[in-house]
C-alpha cells in the first residue's frame, strides 16, 4: 500500500426536524418554542478506512445541542442492518454535536433535559437519527482514495471565557503556559482525492454555538452551521446551485468549549451599563443574574452569528488553501468502551485513592450563565445550599421523583457543590441522567481524536489533550496530533478541572459526577491510548447502556386539521408583495398556511425565491437554508371554531446588495392536513416583482 493513501468518504443531510411549537434545546427556556426556520440543521460525516478497506472510523457532527445516546444506539443498529455487524458500530462511530442552542429537542433517553420539552418528540429524534445515517450512506456510497493533511492557525477574537473567575483558579504556573484563558486554535484535517479534486474539511475549534440568543424562535445552526454553509458555498462546482446540495463537505465541529463564549463584547449589566459582578455575574440589589448578559459582537443576534461565522472561516479558509501541509501517515483504528462513570476509581496526586459520584446538579446550575441566565434568586458561584431550597429539594423533589432519598454520603461526595438536583436517585418516571458513558477515540495516522461526552472547559481540554499526546508519544507516534470533539455520543453535561469546580460556577455546578470527573476522564482515556495505538478493538466493552427508545413519555400534542376563513384557501396570500425594491432590501410576504409539523421537508424546502429566466421559466435562487431567507409561522385565532386554527406563514427575503436585476417571486410549500387525516401538499405563490 502507499504510504498516506486511505479510502475517503464524506457525507451531508438534512436533519432539521419540526420548526413549530417544539421547545428547543439548548437554553433549556420552556418559553423558547420554534416558530420558523432560519438555517436547516446538517448531519457532515466522514469515512475514512486504510487502504485494504479493512479497518474503518465515521465521525459525524451534527448541528444538534448535542450528540444523544438514544440516538446514537439507533443509528448503530441501522448501520448494522445495512451494513452487517461488524463494519459500522458503537465503536468505530463517533457521532457530536455543534452545540447550536437553536434546535429541537426531545431527542434524549434521560429525564432532565427533556423537563422544558414535555418529554420525547419523535419528531426531532427521527430526523436527527434519519439523517445521520443517511449522511454515513452517502459517505460510505462515496469512497474514493486519496490523502489526508491537518493544520492549525488561530481564529481571530472568535471567543471569550465567560467563567474567567473559575479560569483563575487553575495553578498560575499553569497559567502561565497559555497566552489566553481560551483556546485561539483551529485545526483543520483536509481531505482530497488522489486525482486531485477536493472531497471535504473538517475543523475543531471551541466556542458555544450561543450566538443567538433565548429569544430567537427560529431554528439556526448558529455560528457553526452559518460558517459551513459558507465554505460548502464557496467550494460549489458548476451545476451545484442549491445549498445544501453541494459535493463538498464542510464542518465546523464543536470542542472544548465549555467555558466558551461567542460573545466577544463580554457580559454587562443592562440595567446600569455597569460591570457584572466578576465571580457571581450578577447585577443590582438584590443581586440577580437575569440583568447580567453576555453581548456581541454584532448589532443583534443574526449579526454577531455572522460575524463569528466568518472569522472561524476566514482561518479555514487560510487553512484550507494555505497550512494544511502535514500529511497523516499510519494505521486508522479506534478505542471504545461503556465506562459507569458513577463509582469510578480516581488517584489523586497524593496517591490516595477517590471515587467518582452519583450525578447531581448544584445551585448554580439553575443561575445559567451569561449567555442565558436562569430563574429565581439562584446566582453563580454558590457553594452552600439555602433552606428554602433545600426544603423544596427534600419535600418535593425527592419524594416525587426518587424511589430512594439520596443518603449524606451522596452530598458529602459533591462538596463543595451543594446539590440543588440529586439526578443520581431521580428515577421516576425514568433515569433524570446517564449511568453509562461512551469513552472513545479515534485514530487517523499521527492525528488522534477524543471524542468526549460533555462540554470540557478550556483547561481542562488542554489538560487531558496532553495527556494523550505523551502517552502517544511513548507508544511510537513521535509526531502525535491530537483535537477534542465535544460533546460526542452523550450528554453528560460539564466537566471542569478539579480546581475550577471549587468555584462553582455554572460549568463546576453542571459537572455532574462530582469533583473528581475530570480526572475520572483523563485517568480512563489515558489507559485506553496504548490499545489505540497497539491492540485496536482489544478493549472489553464495558456495562451497556439501556436503551429506551420507544419507553419515552411524549406529552406533545399531535398537529390538528388545518383551517382557513370562509371564502379562503390554504395558500392564498394575506399580505403581497408588488412594485419595484432595490438591492438590500427585506421583502415579505404572508400567507394562508398550515402547521410546518405535518412535513419537516427533510432534503427539501418550504419556501423558494424564484427568478424569471428566459421570460418564461422559473429558476430557484433562495430557498430556506439560505441566510438570506427566514420562514416565519404563526398560530392566528379561528372565531369560528376555536379547536381548528388558522396558520399565518411569513416568507422573508433579505435581497443581497449583489443580487442581479429581474423579475422575481416567493413561493410557499406546505402539507395540509384534512379533517380525515390527510396530508396533501399545496403551494401559495407572490405576484411578480422586480429588483433594480
Amino acid at each position: 500500500p502507499v504510504p498516506g493513501e486511505y479510502l475517503i468518504g464524506v457525507g451531508r443531510y438534512d436533519v432539521t426536524g419540526p420548526v413549530a411549537q417544539v421547545n428547543m434545546m439548548g437554553y433549556a427556556n420552556p418559553s423558547q418554542t420554534a416558530a420558523g426556520l432560519h438555517q436547516r440543521l446538517y448531519s457532515r460525516a466522514f469515512i475514512v478506512c486504510n487502504n485494504g478497506n479493512s479497518s474503518c472510523v465515521v465521525f459525524v457532527t451534527v448541528d444538534s445541542g448535542m450528540a444523544s445516546q438514544v440516538v446514537k444506539l439507533e443509528v448503530i443498529k441501522r448501520l448494522k442492518e445495512k451494513y452487517g455487524q461488524t463494519r459500522y458500530t458503537e465503536r468505530n462511530v463517533v457521532i457530536s454535536g455543534t452545540h447550536s442552542h437553536s434546535g429541537p429537542a426531545g431527542f434524549f433517553q434521560t429525564m432532565l433535559v427533556e423537563v422544558t420539552s414535555l418529554g420525547a418528540i419523535k419528531q426531532s429524534t427521527d430526523s436527527f437519527i434519519d439523517g445521520i445515517v443517511k449522511s454515513i450512506d452517502q459517505a460510505h456510497s462515496q469512497m474514493r482514495r486519496g490523502s489526508m493533511h491537518i493544520g492549525t492557525d488561530n481564529v481571530v477574537e472568535g471567543n471569550i471565557n465567560r467563567s474567567p473567575s473559575a479560569y483563575l483558579k487553575n495553578p498560575l504556573e499553569e497559567r502561565e503556559r497559555y497566552q489566553y484563558n481560551t483556546e485561539q486554535e483551529m485545526t483543520m484535517l483536509k481531505f482530497k482525492a488522489n486525482n486531485g479534486d477536493p472531497i471535504g474539511m473538517f475543523t475543531w475549534y471551541p466556542v458555544h454555538c450561543t450566538s443567538m440568543n433565548f429569544s430567537n424562535q427560529l431554528l439556526s445552526s448558529d455560528n457553526k452551521g452559518r460558517a459551513s454553509a459558507l465554505f460548502e458555498r464557496m467550494m460549489r462546482k458548476s451545476g451545484e446551485d442549491r445549498s445544501g446540495n453541494e459535493s463538498f463537505v464542510g464542518a465546523f465541529a464543536s470542542a472544548n468549549l465549555g467555558d466558551v463564549s461567542p460573545r466577544t463584547k463580554g457580559p454587562i449589566c443592562v440595567d446600569s451599563g455597569k460591570s457584572c459582578d466578576f465571580e457571581k455575574s450578577t447585577c443590582g440589589i438584590p443581586p440577580r443574574v437575569k440583568n447580567c448578559v453576555g453581548f456581541g459582537p454584532g448589532v443583534d443576534m443574526f449579526d454577531s452569528t455572522d460575524i463569528i461565522a466568518k472569522r472561524q472561516l476566514e482561518t479555514a479558509k487560510i487553512l484550507y488553501f494555505n497550512k494544511t501541509k502535514e500529511q497523516l501517515v499510519g494505521e486508522v483504528s479506534w478505542v471504545h468502551q461503556y465506562v459507569d462513570m458513577t463509582n469510578q476509581s480516581v488517584q489523586l496526586d497524593d496517591g490516595t485513592n477517590t471515587t467518582t459520584c452519583k450525578p447531581g446538579m448544584g445551585y448554580s446550575f439553575a443561575a445559567g450563565t451569561t449567555d442565558g441566565a436562569g430563574a429565581f434568586n439562584f446566582v453563580q458561584s454558590m457553594t452552600e445550599g439555602t433552606p428554602l431550597w433545600n426544603a423544596v429539594r427534600d419535600d418535593i423533589i425527592v419524594k416525587v421523583v426518587c424511589s430512594v432519598p439520596p443518603p449524606k454520603e451522596y452530598y458529602d461526595c459533591h462538596h463543595p457543590k451543594p446539590v440543588l438536583l440529586p439526578t443520581g436517585y431521580m428515577d421516576r418516571p425514568y433515569a433524570w441522567h446517564p449511568t453509562i458513558v461512551d469513552v472513545q477515540m479515534l485514530r487517523l495516522g499521527q492525528l488522534i481524536i477524543i471524542a468526549v461526552p460533555g462540554e470540557f472547559t478550556t483547561m481542562a481540554g488542554r489538560r487531558i489533550k496532553e495527556s494523550v499526546q505523551n502517552e502517544a508519544k511513548a507508544h511510537g507516534i513521535h509526531n502525535a496530533k491530537v483535537v477534542l470533539a465535544g460533546l460526542s455520543n452523550v450528554y453528560t453535561h460539564y466537566i471542569t478541572t478539579p480546581e475550577e469546580y471549587t468555584a462553582q460556577r455554572y460549568e463546576g455546578a453542571s459537572t455532574i459526577y462530582g469533583p473528581h470527573t475530570f480526572q475520572a476522564y483523563q485517568q480512563k482515556y489515558t489507559s485506553l491510548v496504548e490499545s489505540l495505538i497497539l491492540l485496536p478493538d482489544s478493549v472489553a466493552p464495558g456495562p451497556s447502556p439501556a436503551d429506551i427508545l420507544n419507553e419515552q413519555i411524549e406529552l406533545l400534542p399531535p398537529p390538528q386539521p388545518d383551517s382557513v376563513p370562509s371564502g379562503k384557501s390554504i395558500g392564498d396570500v394575506i399580505d403581497d408583495v408588488n412594485g419595484i425594491f432595490p438591492q438590500g432590501a427585506e421583502i415579505s410576504v404572508t400567507f394562508y398556511g398550515a402547521n410546518p409539523r405535518h412535513n419537516m421537508k427533510l432534503g427539501a424546502t418550504y419556501l423558494a425565491v424564484q427568478q424569471l429566466t428566459n421570460d418564461t421559466q422559473w429558476t430557484d435562487v433562495f430557498v430556506d437554508t439560505d441566510w438570506e431567507t427566514r420562514f416565519l409561522w404563526k398560530e392566528a385565532t379561528n372565531e369560528l371554531n376555536s379547536l381548528f386554527k388558522y396558520h399565518h406563514v411569513t416568507v422573508i427575503w433579505n435581497v443581497p446588495l449583489d443580487q442581479p436585476s429581474g423579475t422575481y417571486r416567493i413561493v410557499y410549500y406546505g402539507d395540509t392536513l384534512t379533517l380525515l387525516g390527510q396530508r396533501k401538499p399545496f403551494q401559495g405563490q407572490s405576484s411578480e416583482f422586480k429588483v433594480q
